[in-house]
């Protein structure tokens, strides 16, 4: 693990869900086992998605945002996706904050190939909004190109966060981080793809990476036992 591994104490965990409004839809199952099991944990409400609020923000926002959350405690941290991204950032700023670091088929690695241009193609349609929107025709068309529901379904200031966030390069920090780290992934990922998971497994010193075999971006859902087995294994190392 990376850093200095340390034996767990009572220790909350928080969790980040990814770009999602109703996490309770598809974090309910795993989050009961988690409780059955004993583990004290927090799944936050995100600013913009499940807390009904409608910011423009930057990932330096959610930071912030993120240790006013966490206070003065010391916290394992558990992000998915989206809230991989701005795990990722938070331990690289705040070390001394995270105990340990979970990543579930995290964003912030830059695509590449087709999903690069997906991701620069969002970025000007985020950019320029109803300037090359207005007609239903175009909007569809973009929508097919970009494939992503999130974006059709996000409100004109969260499409300028979403453009905010995926322009976030994550592999400039990743030596920073210094919580022992598990990377958690699904094996049949088309969202993040598992060339991620290797990256960051490579920029975290001493992270361990975990392919969940048949699952795809979100393992929570699909496979909550074994990935609540893998989270009670790592915390009580």
């Amino acid at each position: 693990m990376a850093g200095t591994a340390e034996k767990m104490g009572p220790m909350k965990i928080v969790i980040l869900h990814g770009w999602t409004y109703e996490p309770e839809n598809t974090w309910g199952v795993l989050l009961s086992i988690l409780k059955r099991r004993g583990m004290d944990f927090e799944a936050l409400r995100v600013p913009g998605l499940s807390d009904g609020t409608d910011p423009v923000w930057t990932l330096d926002d959610y930071v912030e945002w993120l240790r006013g959350k966490v206070g003065a405690e010391r916290v394992i941290l558990w992000g998915h996706s989206n809230g991989g991204r701005i795990s990722l950032a938070f331990a690289a700023r705040y070390p001394g904050k995270v105990a340990r670091l979970i990543l579930e088929d995290s964003a912030g690695i830059p695509p590449s190939g087709f999903r690069k241009l997906k991701r620069d193609v969002f970025r000007v349609v985020a950019k320029l909004g109803s300037t090359i929107t207005g007609s239903q025709r175009v909007r569809e068309l973009l929508y097919k190109i970009i494939r992503e529901n999130d974006y059709r379904r996000a409100t004109p200031n969260m499409k300028k966060t979403m453009a905010n966030l995926v322009a976030f390069d994550a592999r400039a920090i990743l030596a920073k981080i210094v919580a022992p780290t598990l990377i958690i992934w699904g094996e049949y990922d088309r969202t993040t793809p598992r060339s991620a998971a290797h990256v960051i497994h490579s920029g975290i010193r001493g992270s361990s990476v975990v392919i969940i075999r048949g699952a795809r971006h979100s393992p929570h859902i699909t496979h909550p036992q074994e990935v609540a087995q893998m989270i009670s294994d790592f915390i009580s190392l």
